[in-house]
């Protein structure tokens, strides 16, 4: 078993470990009213867009999203949150000596050792949510679990949910799969784009997503024979049928979306496998961006 199939095992436990530790990290994380930016690169922005949402919509205050090289630095936070695995990120440790002594800042972390821990206000860091294999699976989502348990949700059926999801037959045949685009809406656009990720990341394969109102807006054209449109949260009405007309394949679960994320994951470790790839070791790809 390779590691990322270990670690995307391990979610559920995972998530459980986050919800407990609630209480811990309260102090640490944005505040009700607080005017933020969550910063990320690559799946820590994909998770950040999703988690911005949902604070946002919850009306506890402005919550904007950036790659971290595009992170405003002349604009006004009353709080930067940062999202990284290694905490070793150019882009990230930048952003944080940009900020230090002007704006707070709270970090999720996922190596306690790491440069980032000493220029971050505030850290959590998630040791047993890292991993050994390049393809971010388990620290994404399990930020997501410690961010959406601070924000008030009840993740006991995310939980259910993903470990179901850990077993269940996947909803498309990689053998037979030739293009897949993942649509979301709200905050799962942010879990859209980062399941597509996966996909191009672990096995090279051809993969898109979109805001799921958007896509009649151009993307659709792709859709045919062969290819498949996974839908992740709330569906718009008539869409499946506008998807089965194109000869495409639509996906809707009704699972919780982190762990719709799980299967998608598996997806792409299935894609990895069928092309006779590693998908602990994407091509061109390393843990962590360090520029010289």
């Amino acid at each position: 078993m390779t590691h990322v199939e270990q670690e995307i095992a391990s979610q559920p436990r995972c998530w459980q470990r986050a919800v407990a530790q609630t209480d811990g990290h309260a102090g640490r994380l944005p505040r009700h009213g607080e005017r933020v930016a969550v910063v990320g690169c690559g799946t820590s922005w994909f998770i950040a867009m999703a988690y911005a949402r949902l604070r946002e919509g919850a009306g506890l205050g402005e919550t904007d999203a950036y790659p971290a090289s595009e992170f405003p630095t002349r604009r006004s936070y009353d709080r930067v949150l940062v999202i990284s695995r290694s905490g070793t990120t150019t882009e990230v440790l930048d952003v944080l000596r940009a900020v230090r002594g002007r704006t707070p800042s709270s970090g999720v972390l996922g190596d306690p050792r790491s440069p980032a821990v000493s220029l971050v206000d505030e850290p959590v860091c998630l040791p047993y949510a890292d991993e050994k294999s390049v393809v971010q699976t388990r620290f994404a989502t399990t930020t997501l679990a410690v961010l959406r348990a601070h924000l008030g949700h009840d993740l006991d059926q995310a939980v259910r949910d993903a470990t179901e999801a850990l077993t269940a037959v996947l909803p498309l045949d990689p053998a037979a799969l030739e293009q897949v685009t993942f649509l979301g809406r709200d905050w799962t656009v942010g879990l859209a784009h980062e399941a597509a990720l996966k996909c191009r990341e672990a096995a090279g394969f051809w993969a898109e997503a979109y805001p799921a109102m958007d896509y009649r807006h151009g993307p659709i054209a792709v859709a045919g024979p062969g290819r498949a449109v996974w839908a992740v949260g709330a569906v718009p009405a008539g869409l499946p049928e506008q998807v089965a007309a194109t000869g495409a394949t639509f996906v809707h679960g009704t699972r919780d979306p982190m762990a719709d994320l799980v299967l998608a994951q598996r997806l792409a470790v299935g894609l990895a496998t069928r092309r006779g790839l590693d998908p602990d070791e994407p091509r061109h790809l390393t843990r962590s961006v360090i520029l010289t």
